[in-house]
């Protein structure tokens, strides 16, 4: 990694549909330059893919969960691939302290997250959960390579 692909990487960050000329042009590189170095950033896994945000809120999802799990001894990487495959969660994590595992999700009503709560609750070795409100969101995006 060099400070072309540092700011290749926040260039896209920033706006993922940038062409390579446009990129070019605010590195201070030619095209062929970027597009090297974009083709070893995803030779190399850095770049994963290529996408866009959205806002969840204004497509009818007024509800983000936070879901702490405790998972029986030896089954957390089994029950977390279960749940992740759920359109309606977007991130998943194994975490330290009381719980083993967190999941975020969205949801477009109260009944929706109930009724996902209350199927995860039935897998087998979930032990217990504890589900957090995101009452406000205050900043939610990728970070600057540096």
């Amino acid at each position: 990694m060099d400070l072309k692909d540092n700011a290749i990487l926040n260039l896209l960050l920033e706006n993922s549909r940038l062409s390579c000329r446009e990129m070019a042009k605010k590195v201070g590189c030619s095209v062929v330059t970027i597009i090297n170095h974009l083709r070893e950033l995803e030779q190399q896994g850095v770049i994963k893919n290529y996408s866009v945000s959205l806002d969840y809120e204004k497509l009818g999802y007024d509800i983000t969960a936070l879901i702490k799990l405790r998972i029986s001894r030896g089954r957390l990487i089994e029950v977390e691939k279960k749940i992740a495959i759920h359109p309606q969660v977007f991130a998943v994590y194994d975490i330290t302290g009381d719980f083993d595992s967190v999941v975020l999700a969205k949801f477009r009503s109260r009944k929706a997250l109930d009724a996902f709560l209350k199927k995860i609750q039935t897998y087998d070795f979930v032990e217990r959960t504890e589900t957090n409100l995101i009452l406000n969101i205050i900043k939610e995006r990728n970070i600057p390579v540096e």
